[in-house]
């Protein structure tokens, strides 16, 4: 299928995610805590079966969900986003017996989950991972030290951790593991973020760990990690094209309601221009995230580039987008409780997790100059250059 084109059927099920996240799951959001787990929201998304679609969909499929949800209730499309992060290392590298126990949880919204990777002083510097995991005895460790800017933390059920468990190995010494909130030396403190969903740091004091915990194989957790990633950024980007298009059609229905200057905002040419502008970074970063999710599921091997481009075009769009419908609506934008204010609020932090905007560079560059046809493009004009 190509990237570019969406079959009816997909069509038609957005809108109908767009219709259940404005009927059945805003209502929910309303109800809930800032920076608590809203787990009425997250037993809803299971009863609406959408939790169980993470594990039997792909990438585009992830991305049409989480962009459809964006657009009308950001808390929802957040509480499966963060469901899908910290149980997909499961999903993909567990073994059976961890797959049983968590997964049908997570599917039916009585277990939350999250993605235990950032520290104190490793956030997108994942390979500088300083969390312990301490030999003691055969196939089993005790971990040490701290996560930070967790998700979930303090309140997930179940955590998928990062630890070094070879030191001076870089990202071939890390391992993941799958460790239940409830191990021994395992504790945890809310942090007051700007987000409406709970961000925690966690401190590990000699957690046990063993064999039955690892997720995939020792000293290859960072494969688990990048391979989560290259899943989850292009549906990062999804979000933010869906908040961004929130805005943008915000945007449309106010400045063709509103008088200004003897007629209609939308007659200003510079307004015009501006919402011009809003819808084509829009539409150019939709087509980038399809494009990059399409490549995932057919096993293209340029992933890590695309979904790099896709995540940091996306939400770099959708900031400029949201920050360009809150000029246009004026000081009613910044009202607490608009529309406006509350995407304002949420689109900033997709271009710092996951990787910031600066990391996705980094990765772009890197994957470019790995290329064979840059490689030969390199080598045609050095040879051009001899002649």
């Amino acid at each position: 299928m190509p990237a570019f084109s969406l079959e009816p059927s997909q069509t038609a099920r957005c809108a109908e995610l767009r219709t259940l996240a404005a009927e059945r799951l805003h209502p929910l959001a309303e109800k809930g805590e800032p920076g608590r787990v809203n787990r009425p929201l997250v037993a809803e998304l299971g009863r609406l079966g959408l939790l169980e679609r993470l594990f039997t969909s792909g990438a585009l499929d992830l991305c049409l969900m989480r962009e459809s949800l964006a657009y009308a209730c950001t808390e929802a499309e957040t509480a499966l986003a963060l469901q899908g992060l910290g149980a997909h290392p499961v999903h993909a590298y567990g073994t059976p017996a961890q797959r049983e126990r968590w997964l049908p949880a997570v599917s039916d919204g009585s277990a939350v989950a999250a993605f235990a990777l950032s520290e104190p002083g490793a956030g997108s510097d994942a390979a500088a991972l300083s969390l312990s995991a301490v030999p003691d005895g055969p196939s089993r460790w005790r971990l040490t030290g701290e996560k930070c800017w967790i998700s979930n933390a303090p309140e997930a059920d179940f955590y998928t951790v990062f630890a070094r468990t070879t030191h001076d190995a870089g990202a071939r010494g890390v391992t993941a593991f799958l460790v239940p909130a409830d191990r021994p030396g395992l504790s945890g403190t809310g942090l007051d973020m700007l987000s409406p969903h709970p961000i925690g740091a966690l401190a590990f004091d000699a957690v046990p760990v063993n064999a039955d915990d690892v997720l995939g194989e020792v000293d290859r957790g960072f494969r688990v990690a990048m391979g989560t990633l290259n899943l989850f950024r292009p549906s990062v980007g999804a979000f933010a094209v869906g908040m961004a298009q929130a805005a943008l059609d915000a945007t449309l229905a106010h400045t063709s309601r509103r008088d200004a200057f003897g007629g209609k905002l939308r007659d200003l040419q510079s307004v015009g221009h501006t919402v011009a502008e809003m819808a084509l970074r829009t539409d150019a970063a939709r087509l980038m995230v399809y494009a990059a999710a399409t490549a995932y599921d057919e096993g293209a091997p340029d992933v890590p580039k695309r979904a790099a481009m896709a995540k940091l075009l996306a939400t770099e769009t959708a900031q400029y987008v949201v920050d360009s419908a809150v000029q246009l609506h004026g000081a009613r934008a910044l009202r607490r409780g608009h529309l406006l204010e509350h995407l304002y609020r949420e689109v900033r932090a997709p271009r710092v997790y996951e990787g910031a905007s600066e990391v996705q560079r980094g990765i772009i560059a890197k994957e470019l100059y790995a290329e064979p046809a840059t490689v030969k493009a390199l080598e045609a004009v050095e040879t051009m250059e001899a002649s």
